[in-house]
């Protein structure tokens, strides 16, 4: 069996165009994987096999792909960076144990970077950083360096300083060993020369190397104490107090160069093996209570001899069928083991078994604590499920997806494309969490619902593409809810006579507001037993199920409390069923007194913009109903944060492109729902009625 300490689960995340793709194509090459490297903007990459991916030049979904540096057996996962993907970003950091965080050179730390270090944060995952495209007009490392330390508030540790910017960049100065890395011309990653610092980076390099020393002894009070008399400590006391401070998230080993160029790559791999956790060093997994889903206590070590222990963190389906991409956390899987599904409680076999080159396999026989494989055909395992022996039964912890908050209308263009359609958008959701289908009863159209324009063009563009389904697309249709402003107290009785045993249930009961993103709570205050304990389940379910559709416009109801605080039962006629039609009959009669209100989902968005157009941006933001929180200026430009309802938001980027003649870029995620305006409001509700009629 393998030496988990030789074991690097490490993902690569980072702001649309920050190089990822390519510095997993460089990563790959150095480790001799691939011979030719094949270029993003031709659409060859190895991680980005799908057309949708080659076409646009940008990654959808994450990959993963095997390889070995130093004697260290390197997992890597290549994770998307655009805004409507982060669910992959998410998913991936969850079966990570370190990562490189990839920034551009000159376009720095950027909104969406924002984002997916946050994520890393909350994950808890070690990172390395590494500023790339050093060699671009307008690159500066140290700029970089200082947004790191601003705008995401992390302390980098800066490992290595660039020789020469933009079109001189020629190499790296290691810091910490005082050596000059040069590339030649030829632009091959072995083509380098160590050689001495250039004399006129003598002085900085002391300056960083003196910095690097004392920030890394903070890590061990021996260490430092010993420093502060004088005494130097040795090459490997500093990499191990480098290695501990990475792991405990006090600081990120810092490194730049050219991904694109081959320039510096090495010593980013070197990092990783040096200072990136191994499996067995990182806090392990803890399990969570199968009903509840609250931490038992207990966790899942990483150890081969343990019982088997098992995340799937993707699905994904291609031309050998239906891939689950499992993270094992413990114990040891093998082909033709039965393993236990504790989401589902079914057993599954393990078939097949694969390694991930990308879209090449790898066949295995047996796996075990640290790697991360996929599994060839498995029947009900869905994102985020455990797997695990079945004598020892246990739960991880779950993943949480975000809710969609854009949908649109399709249907096929061909009678007999139904079922076609219906095939392929099951695989779909199976594959992406964020991505989800219902049907709409009354019209019977299908709508799909996803994280922004750009989601669902793709999805669009897939089901076009790979499974040869043409739709028709309706227009993007905003996520609206509804909720309550006033309190009620009001009383309903069901009661129905007629031959037989009746139905009788009377409720008292209070309706009001609840705290924003409560979603629907339910206490029950009865006291003297007029509505017995066994029927307030009922009373709780009725208004539950009432929830999915307001009276305003038939969407759903957030942010209500109902208190139950008194009613009448009797002793032959009541039945839960009879309490919870009173508490449908009790929602009805007092949701429309209780001041019911529209709410729109309203987004963060974050735009850049050149200078000279920052008043168009702001007026045109301000038209949208946004609010501008925040500005700041950049050195090639200038950013706005603000909150804009996303109905306002369709078609934005087209428009930016206008008024900033193509040089303005934004992100946006959902942020919270807010009360509409009345007029806007109005015109929602009478087009939700036109509809009705009309069906």
């Amino acid at each position: 069996m393998a030496d988990l300490s030789k074991y690097r689960n490490i993902g690569i995340f980072a702001h649309v165009d920050a190089g990822k793709t390519t510095t997993t194509e460089r990563i790959l090459k150095l480790t001799g994987k691939i011979h030719k490297t094949g270029e993003v903007h031709d659409g060859e990459s190895t991680t980005d096999f799908m057309e949708q991916e080659a076409e646009r030049g940008i990654t959808i979904q994450s990959a993963a792909v095997t390889c070995e540096w130093k004697g260290h057996r390197l997992n890597v996962i290549d994770t998307p960076g655009h805004v409507d993907f982060t669910v992959e970003v998410y998913r991936s950091l969850k079966v990570l144990d370190g990562g490189i965080g990839v920034f551009c050179g000159s376009g720095g730390v950027e909104p969406q970077s924002e984002t997916n270090w946050r994520y890393a944060n909350e994950s808890e995952v070690a990172r390395c950083i590494f500023v790339n495209k050093l060699d671009r007009m307008g690159a500066d490392f140290y700029r970089v360096v200082d947004q790191v330390q601003n705008v995401l508030a992390a302390n980098p540790l800066v490992m290595t300083l660039p020789i020469g910017i933009e079109d001189e960049f020629c190499g790296v100065v290691d810091v910490l060993e005082k050596k000059a890395y040069v590339w030649d011309e030829t632009g091959l990653p072995e083509n380098y020369e160590i050689q001495d610092v250039p004399a006129d980076m003598v002085d900085k390099v002391e300056e960083y190397h003196e910095m690097l020393i004392e920030t890394a002894v903070e890590q061990d009070d021996d260490l430092m104490e010993a420093y502060m008399e004088g005494e130097m400590p040795s090459l490997e006391q500093i990499k191990a107090c480098i290695r501990k401070g990475t792991r405990d998230l006090a600081f990120f080993p810092t490194y730049c160069g050219s991904a694109f160029k081959n320039k510096g790559m090495q010593l980013v791999l070197d990092a990783v093996v040096d200072y990136l956790p191994a499996p067995t060093e990182v806090d392990p997994q803890p399990l969570t209570d199968k009903d509840t889903g609250e931490p038992t206590g207990e966790v899942a070590t990483v150890d081969a001899e343990q019982p088997l222990k098992a995340l799937a963190f993707k699905i994904m389906d291609d031309r050998f069928g239906a891939l689950t991409f499992i993270r094992i956390y413990s114990g040891r899987m093998k082909k033709g083991d039965t393993v236990l599904n504790s989401a589902t409680g079914k057993t599954e076999r393990i078939g097949r078994m694969v390694e991930m080159q990308a879209d090449e396999r790898n066949e295995l026989t047996e796996a075990q604590a640290g790697d991360i494989i996929a599994v060839v055909g498995m029947k009900n395992v869905q994102t985020g499920h455990t797997l695990c022996d079945p004598k020892h039964e246990c739960t991880l912890e779950a993943m949480i997806f975000p809710e969609p908050v854009i949908s649109i209308a399709v249907a096929p263009k061909d009678k007999g494309g139904n079922e076609k359609m219906g095939i392929a958008i099951g695989k779909m959701v199976a594959e992406d969490p964020s991505f989800q289908v219902e049907t709409d009863e009354d019209s019977g159209e299908t709508i799909l619902k996803g994280m922004g324009e750009l989601h669902l063009d793709i999805k669009v563009d897939i089901l076009k593409r790979t499974y040869g389904v043409e739709l028709v697309v309706g227009q993007p249709q905003v996520a609206y809810r509804e909720t309550i402003t006033q309190e009620v107290e009001d009383s309903y009785t069901h009661k129905k006579q007629s031959g037989g045993s009746g139905q009788f249930g009377k409720i008292d009961y209070r309706i009001k507001p609840g705290e924003p993103n409560s979603g629907y709570t339910f206490s029950s205050s009865v006291v003297g037993g007029n509505v017995p304990k066994e029927f307030w389940p009922a009373v709780e379910k009725g208004f539950k199920m009432m929830m999915d559709e307001g009276v305003l416009a038939g969407f759903p109801v957030l942010d209500v409390e109902v208190e139950l605080f008194d009613g009448g039962f009797h002793a032959v006629d009541s039945s839960a069923i009879a309490f919870e039609i009173a508490a449908k009959g009790a929602f009805r009669q007092s949701i429309p007194k209780a001041g019911p209100q529209l709410l729109e989902p309203v987004m963060k968005v974050d735009v850049f913009t050149p200078e000279d157009n920052v008043g168009d941006v702001i007026g045109d933001l301000n038209r949208r109903r946004g609010m501008i929180k925040d500005q700041e200026a950049g050195a090639t430009g200038v950013r706005i944060k603000g909150e804009v309802p996303l109905s306002e938001m369709f078609g934005y980027i087209g428009h930016l492109r206008t008024i900033t003649s193509g040089r303005g870029q934004f992100s946006m995620e959902f942020s919270h729902y807010a009360p509409c305006p009345a007029n806007v409001a109005d015109a929602v509700i009478a087009a939700e009625k036109e509809k009705k009629a009309a069906k």
